[in-house]
């Protein structure tokens, strides 16, 4: 995968919208669910946990957690090389999820 592969997909989800964080593309629904490298190689995303130990112990090539405190808030680095678009799919969802905003009752 690549950067410009992760910003379209991020970019896909409702409400997303690319922001500056730092030296990173980041991506935010409600909050940054996720960000990329300046060399566009990794990626840190926003997962909850059990999310994180799940996704980290089936890709050991492609995820592990951030090292430091924010590893052990689910944060999470991304291989971008060592993924595939339907499990980078599947990641960004999750952590869209985690920080888009709440649905209206009856929507």
């Amino acid at each position: 995968m690549t950067a410009d592969t992760l910003a379209r997909l991020a970019l896909g989800l409702p409400g997303t919208v690319e922001v500056q964080h730092f030296d990173r593309r980041a991506f935010k629904a409600r909050t940054i669910f996720a960000s990329l490298a300046p060399d566009g190689q990794t990626a840190n995303l926003r997962l909850d946990r059990d999310g994180q130990d799940h996704w980290c112990s089936l890709l050991p090539d492609a995820l592990s957690p951030v090292p430091n405190k924010w590893g052990a808030q689910g944060w999470t680095v991304l291989r971008l090389d060592n993924l595939s678009e339907a499990d980078l799919a599947i990641l960004l969802h999750l952590a869209w999820s985690l920080s888009s905003p709440p649905r209206k009752i009856g929507s």
